[in-house]
């Protein structure tokens, strides 16, 4: 037969269960923040290349629209 969990034992177990699911959420969201944040900073360096390489290139803005499929008329 099984033995039979005292109530103090359940409840000190429980305590220290909600504690370690409070330290990981912890480190979930300063993990979850940190990504966010490298990703924003990856973002804004594609972009930079993107407009670096537009402004060396010798294509209009109506040509580089037209080849990545854009049109501010249609989207308006």
């Amino acid at each position: 037969m099984a033995r039979q969990t005292s109530l103090e034992t359940l409840r000190q177990k429980k305590e220290k269960a909600q504690a370690k699911v409070s330290r990981t959420k912890k480190a979930y969201d300063a993990a979850l923040a940190e990504l966010s944040e490298i990703l924003d900073k990856e973002e804004a360096v594609l972009n930079e290349n993107l407009l670096k390489a537009f402004a060396r290139s010798d294509k209009t803005y109506d040509e580089v629209m037209a080849f990545m499929g854009g049109n501010d008329e249609e989207e308006k």
